[in-house]
């Protein structure tokens, strides 16, 4: 058991608190700064997602206000774009990127976009795996079991696999989004998709921490498997 308290493994807590954090910051930073910058438009969140959705011929895929700072997210179960109340009311450029990369979401549900649909058909896999690989590696370090140690890796694989699949998933989104607040300008550069472009890229490195940790911590479980 005291094999785990390593100095590798506790560089890798240090670098893993390092990246989730600063990103985090990184993005609340961003977001509060457009967030008090008007959107030439004048469109609420809320706007600016139903017409991205109607543009997109998506008039059966509704709206809704949630609660949370940036709990915006699409169910394709039920077909609903959830904002929260901050982005879903606001006027800002934050507001209509942060919307707008939802509603992406939903046009990559309506055109099978693959990425997204592989990552929908493996998300009982991972949530299974990520709540058992743990266990999995605690009883076979505590009762030196190897065969438990390998099946903690193979979990924590699939883990992995899901974060590395969700990368092209959020940044074809972001895309989406940013392509149609483009567009409202006229194809031409301005300040609002500057603006959206700095909201939407912080929201991305936020996923590319997060599959950085994994692989670090992946490395991490090979390497006691190994040993």
């Amino acid at each position: 058991m005291f094999g785990m308290i390593s100095p590798m493994y506790l560089l890798l807590i240090v670098a893993s608190l390092v990246l989730g954090f600063g990103t985090q910051a990184y993005i609340k930073r961003q977001y509060k700064k457009y967030s008090q910058v008007p959107s030439l438009s004048g469109l609420t969140g809320a706007q600016a997602a139903r017409r991205m959705l109607d543009a997109n011929g998506l008039a059966n895929v509704s709206v809704q206000m949630v609660g949370g700072e940036l709990s915006d997210h699409f169910d394709p179960r039920s077909n609903v774009v959830s904002l929260s109340e901050g982005v879903y009311k606001g006027s800002s450029i934050a507001s209509t990127a942060v919307a707008c990369h939802e509603c992406g979401h939903a046009v990559q549900h309506a055109r099978a976009y693959a990425p997204a649909r592989i990552r929908n058909t493996i998300v009982p896999v991972v949530n299974f795996a990520s709540n058992i690989w743990m266990f999995a590696l605690i009883i076979g370090v505590i009762l030196g079991v190897i065969g438990f140690v390998w099946v903690a890796v193979i979990m924590y694989v699939a883990v992995l696999a899901f974060q590395l699949v969700t990368l092209p998933v959020e940044l074809d989104a972001s895309a989406r989004a940013l392509a149609y607040v483009k567009a409202g300008q006229g194809n031409m550069p301005s300040p609002e998709t500057s603006g959206a472009k700095k909201v939407l890229t912080a929201a991305a490195l936020t996923y590319v921490a997060a599959a950085l940790i994994s692989v670090l911590q992946l490395l991490w479980l090979l390497g006691m498997a190994r040993r």
